[in-house]
């Protein structure tokens, strides 16, 4: 980003020149001999078969201050996790794959449930949860940061600028959040970010009033990146939804457990791609249209926490109120795209706010209609008061699964 400009509550760091990659590694090399430094990359089977993650792990091979790097394979099976061991095994740095649908991670997972102490849903979340735990499992303090494994736009500079923030020592920083602009093939993207929850949250502020959580959110430029990076110690008591508003929940439970000055953004790409979701507008079980419910009624739940009371009428005029307030934000996004000489279809921009208005009525009705609804995952520190010896027992399951 070209500014320097400070708003919100939370810290901004910005890219303000070129400084090489290198740099930022032999810094990275000393910090690491103080704590350690840790990668998590929840990934399907699936993405062993694209482009991206090659060109990650090609990548990574040159980063030398990582003390281990956890993956999370997810939809896998025996065959296809020997071919995931197998191709993560280039990778220099110390690794272990959790290998998700495995029987004895299976196993551990089916004793959890049992107890009310695991995840129901499959997908993004339940990977990333099980890796922090064997993060914890390792016993290495220190800093770890995350990120996905469809980048099609990744270098290895990404990762240094979102572990920097966490891993310096001289920082006081707990948390910290990457941004980018959202743009490849001279288009312009992220229209789940752009035309739901940037207008969503200034219509909450609308209609709910300057909720102090609302500003919080609002500080952030890319609230559903899905880099993040933070210090262990974060890590025990860290709640996380298992649905589509992961990113979401992470920031709430930041705004709940720490000060807006532990908590940072730092800007890691000057442009960014990945694969897109089609956006569903008729099944609400897949695609943008289950993404944004479940971004929503993250939003309603944490407001409900904080006393906000919802009724069927609030429903609707924040539907109403969104609906206007995002239609202005198609004009803006087609002026800066203009400008700059990007595409933008304003016909399919519509098309996307259409669907995320009606979202949000959907999102609500469901939250109404499920008021003991539990999405947060427990942290890791009750489930070790739960079941003291568990941690343990994940991480000899990895360790027996790459044995075998």
């Amino acid at each position: 980003m070209s500014d320097f400009y400070q708003n919100g509550v939370i810290s901004t760091l910005h890219r303000l020149g070129n400084r090489p990659v290198e740099a930022f590694e032999a810094e990275l090399r000393d910090f690491g001999r103080k704590r350690a430094l840790s990668l998590v990359l929840p990934c399907l089977y699936s993405e062993l078969e694209g482009p991206a993650i090659h060109r990650i792990v090609e990548e990574l091979k040159a980063v030398d201050y990582l003390d281990q790097i956890i993956i999370g394979l997810d939809r896998a099976d025996a065959k296809q996790y020997a071919h995931a061991r197998r191709f993560f095994g280039q990778l220099p740095q110390q690794h272990h794959v959790l290998w998700n649908d495995g029987p004895r991670l299976s196993a551990i997972h089916q004793r959890l449930q049992a107890e009310g102490l695991a995840p129901d849903e499959p997908g993004k979340g339940r990977n990333v949860w099980y890796c922090l735990g064997f993060l914890l499992a390792t016993e290495r303090p220190g800093a770890v940061a995350l990120h996905d494994c469809d980048i099609l736009t990744y270098d290895r500079s990404l990762l240094a600028r979102l572990i920097y923030p966490v891993a310096n020592p001289a920082f006081n920083y707990q948390f910290c959040k990457g941004f980018y602009s959202r743009i490849a093939n001279e288009r312009l993207n992220g229209r789940v970010c752009r035309l739901l929850v940037s207008p969503l949250i200034r219509t909450l502020r609308t209609v709910f009033g300057p909720l102090p959580y609302l500003e919080f959110m609002d500080s952030f430029r890319y609230s559903l990146a899905g880099e993040f990076a933070m210090r262990t110690d974060v890590v025990e008591n860290l709640r996380i939804p298992t649905d589509w508003g992961l990113e979401i929940g992470v920031l709430s439970e930041m705004y709940r457990n720490y000060a807006a000055n532990r908590i940072c953004q730092v800007d890691v790409a000057e442009a960014y791609d990945h694969k897109h979701q089609e956006l569903s507008a008729e099944d609400v079980s897949r695609g943008l249209s289950k993404m944004a419910i479940d971004i929503i009624k993250a939003f309603y739940r944490k407001l409900a926490t904080n006393g906000v009371v919802f009724t069927s009428e609030h429903f609707r005029s924040i539907k109403a109120t969104y609906y206007r307030m995002a239609l202005d934000y198609i004009e803006v996004y087609a002026n800066d795209a203009m400008l700059n000489g990007l595409q933008v279809d304003i016909h399919a921009e519509e098309q996307a706010v259409e669907t995320f208005a009606h979202n949000i009525v959907l999102a609500g009705q469901h939250f109404l209609a499920n008021p003991m609804e539990q999405p947060f995952v427990p942290s890791w520190n009750r489930v070790r008061s739960a079941l003291p010896g568990v941690l343990g027992e994940v991480r000899e399951a990895v360790r027996a699964d790459d044995e075998a």
